[in-house]
């Protein structure tokens, strides 16, 4: 730009623009929260000032966002987020003692006994204790210790720490990290802004989305030419895929992660979202153990939960934690510096995590109530993972993996090729240009395939579960009709 000296200063422009910001934030990409959300905003705000549309309001399939879905909080963890936000409830007759015990724990064992206070920056200390307890129940005994338990400002912090302090090295030597496609756009968005190497394995659509040794060696070898792979992240169960991995395909994994020498990242944090007959999660550090000291003892890991999802759905509150395994002791005060710097994760997110891994006992007052709304949650999923797979499956020219576990499905669509072609034409990635057209003609928000990665020339979108079973109904209904009328007219 001209400098133009106004009063003796020159003025050049701004310090910071599209080609002086740095590079790699520019290379990141969000899918979930892309292009097609912003438009289902801005319709919103038209519907909200009268512009009439062929519909009345957005439904937000796009997010797994549980609660804007309308799934209803579980009593018992407002209550004690209630009492810890505001302890003068503690004097209240209405609420139970359980939860006021709870309540008191975790204000004991915080600054000034409030939840405003920092907490140690690895986590609340009690709160690490009953996270490592309740891993150990989880895993049938094999044991857990707070010192390896970070808490984190919901999983995806805990993961984009991992990846920072494994990544290194230049040109041939940076490090690659191996992520499914289609992935969570957290891994290739994280990947983007550090500078690492995105490996690409292909999870296998005609087997359900399961993951094969085989093309994870085919991907390594590739990459072997280009850059230094060192990690392995897989998403169990699956996202946005859905498919829980068999205990056998999990040793598997180990195996090849230990051959050739892989820190492994293991994202958990759907492990109460298990739907199908016969599928069940196993956790990789319990698998890791069974398998004896030549794995359990050497094999570098880390797995990350989550109060984002399952039955609690309380991803406001940013609420998470990782265990980290067999890590160099060195690393691991390298890794409590660096959280250290970001001082601590909220604190109301740390205390909603307690009552997740420490939640009513048999004999506490709340167990009933909490067990019923618990069980009521995660059926409603288990039905409507069943409706979506069936209702997608009697359409045609839409096919659909039956949803394991998680809360979303990835149903394979068949485009005509005018279609495509129309979409090429506007600039768009085919799948894209159908969700556009969806949002636009039925007011329904989708995240195309293309925002996960998916195999050359095959297209899908992911939609979650979680509406209301009347209103997913609806929606199911909508996009059947959608695609026949968009196969239609492009045939």
């Amino acid at each position: 730009a001209a400098d133009l000296a106004v009063n003796g200063v020159s003025h050049r422009g701004k310090v910071l623009t599209l080609d002086s910001m740095n590079p790699n934030v520019k290379r990141v990409e969000y899918a979930v929260r892309g292009p097609i959300v912003q438009r289902a905003v801005q319709i919103e705000k038209e519907l909200k000032e009268g512009v009439k549309k062929p519909f009345t309001e957005v439904i937000k399939a796009n997010i797994g966002d549980a609660h804007a879905m309308g799934q209803k909080p579980i009593t018992f963890l407002r209550q004690v987020l209630a009492l810890c936000s505001y302890p003068e409830l503690l004097e209240d007759n209405m609420f139970p003692e359980d939860a006021k015990k709870r309540a008191r724990r975790i204000l004991e064992s915080c600054g000034g006994h409030s939840i405003g206070a920092y907490s140690a920056s690895q986590g609340i200390e009690c709160i690490r204790q009953d996270v490592a307890r309740y891993i150990e129940r989880r895993d049938g005994g094999i044991p857990s210790s707070p010192d390896n338990i970070y808490l984190s400002t919901g999983a995806s912090d805990a993961i984009v720490t991992m990846l920072k302090l494994l990544v290194c090295g230049e040109g041939r030597s940076r490090t690659g990290v191996m992520i499914s496609i289609p992935q969570y756009p957290l891994y290739s968005a994280a990947l983007a802004d550090l500078g690492a190497v995105q490996i690409s394995y292909y999870l296998d659509e005609d087997k359900c989305w399961s993951l094969d040794v085989a093309e994870l060696r085919r991907a390594l070898n590739a990459a072997r030419q280009h850059c230094n792979p060192r990690v392995l992240c897989i998403i169990n169960p699956g996202n946005p895929t859905g498919q829980v991995q068999s205990r056998q395909c999990i040793e598997d994994v180990i195996r090849f992660a230990k051959e050739e020498h892989l820190f492994l990242m293991a994202d958990e944090v759907y492990q109460d979202n298990v739907y199908a007959e016969g599928c069940k999660f196993h956790s990789f550090k319990k698998v890791l153990f069974e398998m004896g000291p030549e794995y359990s003892s050497t094999v570098e890991m880390a797995s990350f939960h989550s109060t984002s999802k399952c039955y609690m759905g309380e991803c406001g509150f940013r609420g998470g934690y990782m265990e980290v395994i067999n890590m160099d002791p060195e690393v691991k005060a390298q890794l409590t510096k660096l959280v250290s710097v970001r001082l601590c994760p909220p604190v109301p997110g740390q205390a909603l995590l307690d009552l997740v891994v420490n939640p009513p006992q048999p004999d506490e007052p709340s167990y009933t109530t909490f067990m019923k709304e618990r069980t009521a949650v995660l059926a409603a999923l288990a039905e409507k993972a069943r409706l979506t797979e069936e209702t997608f499956n009697t359409v045609p020219g839409i096919t659909c993996n039956p949803v394991q576990g998680a809360m979303y499905t990835f149903p394979r669509i068949t485009l005509p090729q005018k279609a495509i072609d129309k979409a090429k034409e506007e600039g768009q990635v085919p799948d894209m240009y159908y969700c556009m057209r969806l949002l636009e003609e039925e007011g329904i928000c989708l995240v195309p395939g293309s925002g996960f990665g998916q195999r050359e020339g095959t297209f899908h979108f992911r939609m979650t579960i979680l509406p209301p079973t009347e209103k997913l109904k609806v929606v199911l209904q909508k996009i059947r009709e959608f695609h026949l009328r968009f196969t239609q007219e492009f045939s």
